[in-house]
């Protein structure tokens, strides 16, 4: 069996390569049903689709059909605008590349964690499809397994590298605890959507989005679980805001010092934590310079954002050997499962023996035979059938002067490290 791994991603095809060829959930298994019917060579299957990448994990007996064709022809597209954007992996080759993309190495973002759940539901939905078996669900446990210890013993996803989750990792430094502060976010684009759905994850108390346009702000606010309001809202809104994140596309600011003075009054002066992700500004520098207000603008986020993308670059290296020592893992386990069918088959063998020479000895005690003597027999008698075999093959191998099988069988029956006894040296 070959494990190949092919597909596009976002350094191999444009986003409207990637539009083409994106699957969702039904479409992906019933693209895999057609795939082991179209091509009998593919024994097991998976299919990864996100925004960013599409591929396909298989295990393939005999020569590797053509996955291009195929992906083509599924999405009525011509192959050859899709053949440029195509990769394709083999083996250790495929292995390797499965569990950078697990272990998010090779993602749009460095180290993004979400794609490790992408995978694992591309599995779970193949496994309940039933194509995929023992030996790929192997493999996919092994990719778990290593990408699981990158996110843990490296500092992969430790340091925020989006403009997004750096606003919320830097309001995590200043609130210990997010669960009790009130947040709200001036705008409804795609940066405060993003901040939005970070701050959810962090359980925030409260998310109030204010825009121009009340009813996107309700839109938005309604898939986070929050409030939409108007913008004209906002004074009274400030009033109970611990963390305020602003990204509109306004020409002046939107937030004054007056405004914010009025705010820090009523809250007696209770901390505020500010980020101006806008250009132009949203907040008037001048806020920063009040007490109680700590604000940030994009240019602080970018600071960090870089020193934080070369943290993220030395932990990929370090996951680097973390996968190297993986796929060597993974060979020696599946060496050691080849062991599996010759124990099974001895052990069989030596039961089918002894229990010969149980019916005997029975048989003989039922007939009055003296005990000690029959077990005695039984002994001798399933010693010397038990090392018929292996005495005459060693015997063999010694005439054949086969040194190296002999050091290897005295490891084997004498569970010793190969070194000649004292007779034979």
């Amino acid at each position: 069996m070959n494990l190949i791994a092919v597909g596009v991603n976002h350094t191999t095809a444009a986003v409207e390569l990637r539009e083409q060829l994106a699957f969702s959930a039904d479409q992906a298994d019933r693209a895999l049903e057609r795939l082991r019917e179209q091509l009998p060579g593919v024994r097991e299957a998976a299919l990864l689709s996100t925004c960013n990448r599409t591929e396909l994990y298989c295990l393939v007996e005999g020569e590797a059909p053509d996955f291009g064709d195929w992906l083509a022809a599924e999405r009525r597209m011509p192959s050859a605008s899709l053949r440029q954007a195509l990769y394709q992996h083999h083996g250790d080759r495929a292995l390797e590349h499965m569990m950078r993309v697990a272990g998010g190495l090779d993602s749009l973002v460095l180290g993004e964690p979400q794609i490790l759940g992408q995978m694992r539901e591309a599995y779970a939905r193949a496994h309940e499809a039933g194509l995929i078996n023992g030996d790929l669900g192997r493999v996919f446990q092994d990719v778990f397994s290593v990408a699981k210890r990158i996110r843990t013993e490296t500092g992969i996803g430790a340091n925020p590298v989006s403009v997004a989750y750096a606003a919320v990792s830097f309001a995590r430094h200043i609130f210990a605890d997010l669960k009790k502060s009130r947040a709200l976010l001036i705008g409804a684009g795609e940066m405060i959507e993003l901040v939005a759905r970070h701050l959810e994850e962090q359980q925030v108390r409260e998310i109030v989005i204010a825009n121009r346009t009340a009813e996107r702000a309700r839109a938005l606010a309604d898939q986070v679980g929050g409030r939409g309001i108007a913008l004209d809202e906002l004074p009274v809104a400030l009033e109970h805001a611990d963390i305020l994140i602003a990204c509109t596309a306004a020409p002046i600011p939107i937030l004054g010092k007056g405004i914010v003075e009025r705010a820090l009054k009523r809250r007696r002066h209770k901390p505020m934590f500010m980020v101006d992700i806008a250009v132009p500004r949203d907040i008037e520098p001048e806020v920063g310079e009040m007490d109680d207000v700590y604000l940030y603008t994009v240019d602080h986020l970018q600071e960090a954002i870089q020193e934080n993308v070369r943290a993220r670059e030395q932990a990929a290296e370090e996951a680097a050997g973390l996968i190297a020592e993986a796929v060597t893992q993974h060979h020696r386990s599946r060496r050691e499962k080849r062991a599996v069918g010759v124990l099974r088959d001895y052990r069989r063998q030596r039961t089918e023996l002894a229990d010969q020479e149980l019916e005997r000895a029975l048989s003989q005690l039922q007939q009055g035979g003296d005990p000690e003597q029959v077990l005695r027999r039984f002994k001798h008698n399933l010693v010397n059938k038990w090392l018929h075999r292996p005495s005459v093959t060693l015997r063999r191998l010694a005439a054949e002067d086969r040194a190296e099988a002999l050091l290897m069988a005295r490891e084997i029956l004498l569970d010793q490290d190969g070194e000649a006894s004292s007779e034979e040296s």
